[in-house]
Order: structure tokens, then C-alpha cells, then sequence
């Protein structure tokens, strides 16, 4: 009995040194510049989770700017082989969110997603419930999940260009989808931008 609680604590003296580890910034070697420009951007992700714990919060900006490294490394080195390049990709996708998790709450790391994906898919997917009054709530939910596979692609991607292109390739199948269903997107389109207009006008 003596012998498993020691050991129990032996794993659990492991586990706090791993997580309460400090996280290297990726930065030797590289640009100056292009390392600022990176930890400023991570900056700005990291500021909207109002962390109030200094030590978490410098290793979650790390974790994010040397994701950007990461995929820059990984676009520097397999850019003429597609493969080898989405195998990679593939590879390393979802040990960034394992080591988010350490620091993160679940809600918190899907608004580190939202940040390196320019908060498409929040923003898209309130435009269609506004667009789209009617819509059932299993309907709202394949959108949400449509949009949120569009992001985890897009996490990938290696500049803006790429990302939006995602997103665009699964809002078209999201507006095809709604069509087979019945949806008339013109007709919703419109009323939406009528319903814009009048609210505009009220405020006035």
C-alpha cells in the first residue's frame, strides 16, 4: 500500500514538472524581425484570454508563436513535395492543442484557434444563424461543425491567402447543402440585408 502511494506520488511529481516546465521561445536562428512580428501577433491572441497567471501566460504565447515557426519550418522544408507537406502538417497538428491544454480551458484554446484563423468561423457561423432565422437545430449544428473542420485546416495553412481559401471552399458546400434542403439563399440573402437596413434605420 505504502509502495503504490509513492509511486503515485513519484507520477504526479513528473506530471507538475512537465507541465510547469517553461516553454523555449523558437527563436534562435532566425530573423529578429521576423520573430517580433510572430511574437507580436501571438501577442495580440494571448491578450484576449486575459490569463492572470504570468508564468502560464508567457508559456501559452510561446506555445503559439512556435507554432508559427513550426509551420513555416515545415512549408520552408516540403513546399515542392504536397505530400510529404500535408503528411507533416498532419503529423504535428494535434500536439498543438496538447500543449495548450496544459495552461488552457477547452473554450480557451478554441479562442486561440479563432485568433489564427482571423475569427472566420464564429463570425461565419453567426452570419448564417441571422441570415437564416428558420434554420433547425441540427442544421445550425452541421454548419458549426463544417465551419469548425474549415478551421482546423485552415490552423494549417501557410499565410491568409490559404486560410480564407478553406473557409470559402467549405462555405460553398455549407450553401449547397442548405440548398438541397430547400434554403432559397438569394431570397434569405435579401431579407437579411432588408432586416440590416430597417434596424439601421430605427437606430437613427
Amino acid at each position: 500500500m505504502r509502495k503504490s502511494i509513492y509511486i503515485i506520488l513519484a507520477l504526479m511529481l513528473v506530471f507538475s514538472i512537465k507541465v510547469s516546465a517553461q516553454i523555449a521561445l523558437d527563436s534562435v536562428g532566425r530573423n529578429p524581425a521576423y520573430v517580433k512580428t510572430i511574437v507580436n501577433r501571438s501577442e495580440s491572441i494571448v491578450k484576449g484570454l486575459n490569463l492572470k497567471n504570468d508564468y502560464a501566460r508567457k508559456n501559452v504565447l510561446n506555445i503559439i508563436a512556435n507554432r508559427y515557426f513550426k509551420l513555416n519550418d515545415i512549408d520552408d522544408k516540403y513546399k515542392k513535395d504536397k505530400n510529404a507537406l500535408q503528411a507533416q502538417l498532419y503529423q504535428h497538428h494535434f500536439e498543438f492543442a496538447a500543449d495548450l491544454a496544459n495552461y488552457l480551458s477547452d473554450k480557451q484554446i478554441e479562442e486561440v484557434k479563432d485568433g489564427l484563423t482571423y475569427g472566420v468561423t464564429p463570425k461565419t457561423y453567426k452570419a448564417y444563424l441571422e441570415m437564416i432565422p428558420t434554420l433547425k437545430d441540427n442544421e445550425k449544428l452541421q454548419i458549426l461543425n463544417w465551419l469548425e473542420e474549415a478551421r482546423e485546416l485552415a490552423m494549417d495553412a501557410g499565410n491568409s491567402n490559404e486560410k480564407h481559401a478553406w473557409f470559402g471552399k467549405y462555405k460553398g458546400r455549407i450553401n449547397n447543402w442548405l440548398s438541397k434542403r430547400g434554403y432559397n439563399l438569394d431570397e434569405e440573402r435579401k431579407g437579411w440585408n432588408q432586416r440590416i437596413e430597417a434596424k439601421k434605420n430605427n437606430n437613427e
